[in-house]
């Protein structure tokens, strides 16, 4: 990813900055997701929408599915537009957590991978799928890490990261097995593989009632992209009752140095406008 300007107390921008405790600077490149955000300019990685991203001073974009995008038209726009891409889903999507559908898993994880090294994404999403009602719990974690496992050597061949993604099970996700960060952190250390990490949704985290800081304590060089949106309601940081000067400082503190990904629906249906709530919302004013 390139780096993006500085960010100005009137205009919003690609990236924001934190100071440390020890007067370093920490900067978070912002990321959109353009699946949710600047859909009022054009389908998901349409020319229009990418170039009305990069007139709102964002310089990195994120997508999820692949096999229903041009991607020869996709390639010419972020060319043009000279956006980046942080994060695309694999697919089609399987449920890791049966080990009937491991051949499929990987083959959806190899299928993808030339696609993210063509338009230089360096992340890979993956999900768990849905809880299998007549597996334990035990069974269902042994597929999924015995899946990754298995995806991983392709990932760590092509240089991209696989990262494994929380969701919520309560809203959006329901019957989702993996829910929880703990248990994702915990069958990422059994996987043991430097291009398998965690895509951490604090969006989903906190409507499944954890703590950022608590659970991420210990594992930060384990995720390897954040994602963010308010709750409840899924909209832009600020709208809701998440304290993100508080979660930014968690961040901050722990040592997190990856990007952020706006995953959000702008309340007002105006995606540039919403991300001029988004300084005032995330930056830490204690520290800096």
């Amino acid at each position: 990813m390139h780096s993006a300007g500085v960010v100005g107390h009137n205009l919003p921008s690609g990236c924001f900055h934190e100071n440390t405790e020890k007067g370093q600077r920490m900067t978070y490149e912002l990321s959109v997701c353009t699946e949710m955000l600047f859909r009022e300019f054009g389908e998901p990685m349409s020319l229009p929408q990418l170039r009305a991203v990069k007139e709102s001073g964002i310089d990195a974009v994120e997508f999820w599915f692949w096999r229903n995008k041009d991607i020869d038209a996709m390639e010419r726009a972020l060319g043009e537009t000279g956006l980046s891409t942080v994060t695309m889903v694999s697919e089609p999507q399987s449920r890791a957590v049966d080990p009937a559908r491991l051949d499929e898993f990987v083959t959806a994880v190899t299928e993808s991978l030339p696609i993210a090294q063509r338009l230089g994404i360096p992340n890979l999403v993956l999900v768990a799928g849905e809880t299998r009602e007549v597996a334990t719990d035990v069974e269902q974690r042994k597929a999924l890490t015995d899946a990754l496992r298995a995806a991983a050597p392709y990932a760590e061949e092509a240089g991209i990261t696989l990262v494994l993604e929380n969701l919520n099970s309560r809203i959006d996700h329901v019957g989702t097995y993996l829910s929880s960060t703990p248990l994702a952190l915990e069958i990422l250390r059994d996987v043991g593989s430097a291009n398998v990490k965690m895509l951490y949704d604090l969006y989903h985290s906190v409507v499944m009632d954890e703590d950022p800081a608590e659970v991420l304590a210990g594992s930060i060089e384990l995720i390897g992209h954040v994602q963010v949106a308010d709750q409840p309601g899924r909209h832009e940081p600020g709208s809701g009752l998440v304290d993100w000067k508080k979660q930014v400082r968690s961040l901050k503190q722990l040592e997190y140095q990856g990007g952020i990904g706006l995953e959000y629906t702008p309340s007002t249906g105006n995606s540039a406008e919403s991300l001029r709530h988004i300084r005032d919302a995330l930056v830490d004013d204690a520290t800096g």
